[in-house]
């Protein structure tokens, strides 16, 4: 007689599970999700709020409340997730590993939303409000963001002088550097070089660039370069009505971020398989179309990835501007505009109203960059 077996039952995995299970079972296993995740940021919140209001209003010294703490806030947490994590290892296997990556998931919500998603609405409802905060006057400050003579400037400024410049250049000599650098026996001290620039900060950097460009050729290099060599007057290459004025903030950007491109540049390329560069070079081709039609191609993800984010640092370029001119003589950008609006003449819904379009444009190129990351292999 022919034996007759079963048929083997497969069992969905995962989702697939409970939503075979019927839309009720899917939805009360989501929910039990939601509500673990928050369980551990909603109980640290308020225990570490409520630890740190009795230390504030105690009479112990300062250096013990100190001590108490930091050992409150960190171990605070720490005990929380252990105690997160025993409870959820208690379960079932099934609920368990739908369960126990959520706990952990939970504090990056809450803070993502506690620091993002909140003060982005808080902006946006202040925006539509007058200098005061008071009077709602819907969109009349975008109105006046795209209809006054500065704002016109500070876009001019950001689109077609930073980016152009400052992010192509930003790019083009990282992708050189790390290139040439990459065949130097000097490649250490070449790439140190480099990138030491990224030591300083913003504020430092802007300081010492306000030296080089200084009217007075004793103390500014580029000045004591032009009287010598033509022997004309000294010129203010930053505090002039001239568009180049611009060019001369740009230098600075670039000073400080082609070390950055210049080190993801040098990963990606040393990323290459030998073999793939040595066997173009044998077939005969030239270095020139090894590097456009090997390399280019090749670290195609990085060189997106890293233009993207030198774009976006362009939008909020904000230091260098505010030490060197002040966002004078027509150098202003979106974010110094900000600046003047909010801090000198207090107008709270012009000012809100400027960071969010600073926040819609960045917006496209962060989404083009992580689609562009996601689709790619970045290193």
């Amino acid at each position: 007689m022919e034996q007759i077996t079963e048929p083997t039952e497969h069992r969905p995995v995962g989702d697939q599970e409970v939503k075979s299970r019927g839309p009720l079972d899917w939805l009360v296993t989501n929910a039990a999700r939601i509500l673990i995740s928050l369980f551990v940021p909603i109980v640290t919140f308020i225990g570490l709020y409520a630890g740190f209001i009795f230390l504030r209003d105690s009479s112990a010294p300062k250096g013990v409340v100190a001590v108490v703490a930091i050992i409150w806030g960190v171990g605070g947490v720490a005990a929380l997730y252990l105690v997160s994590n025993w409870l959820v290892e208690k379960l079932n296997d099934e609920w368990r590993a739908k369960i126990q990556p959520f706990v952990f998931v939970g504090p990056a919500v809450a803070i993502l939303f506690v620091y993002l998603l909140y003060p982005t609405v808080a902006t946006l409802r202040l925006s539509l409000f007058d200098r005061n905060g008071e009077i709602f006057v819907g969109l009349q400050n975008y109105i006046e963001i795209f209809t006054n003579r500065s704002m016109f400037v500070a876009f001019r400024n950001n689109i077609l002088l930073w980016i152009p410049f400052g992010a192509l250049f930003t790019v083009v000599l990282g992708l050189l550097i790390a290139v040439l650098a990459d065949r130097s026996k000097y490649e250490r001290t070449a790439k140190a070089l480099i990138f030491m620039p990224m030591a300083i900060s913003m504020v430092g950097a802007a300081v010492i660039w306000n030296m080089i460009y200084d009217t007075n050729p004793n103390i500014g290099m580029l000045n004591w370069l032009y009287t010598g060599i033509t022997g004309n007057d000294p010129v203010a290459w930053t505090a002039s009505n001239q568009p180049w004025n611009n060019l001369f903030l740009v230098v600075v950007m670039i000073w400080l971020q082609t070390g950055f491109a210049m080190v993801l540049f040098s990963a990606a390329i040393k990323g290459i398989p030998s073999d793939i560069t040595e066997a173009a070079r044998v077939d005969g081709a030239t270095e020139v179309q090894v590097f456009f039609r090997i390399m280019i191609p090749y670290i195609r993800g990085t060189i997106i990835t890293v233009t993207t984010t030198v774009v976006i640092f362009t939008l909020k370029i904000f230091d260098v501007v505010q030490v060197m001119t002040g966002g004078q003589f027509d150098t202003q950008v979106i974010a110094t505009q900000f600046y003047r609006e909010y801090f000198t003449t207090r107008n709270s819904g012009l000012a809100t109203a400027i960071a969010i379009v600073l926040l819609i444009t960045v917006i496209p190129v962060m989404i083009y960059n992580l689609k562009q990351f996601g689709e790619t292999e970045a290193f």
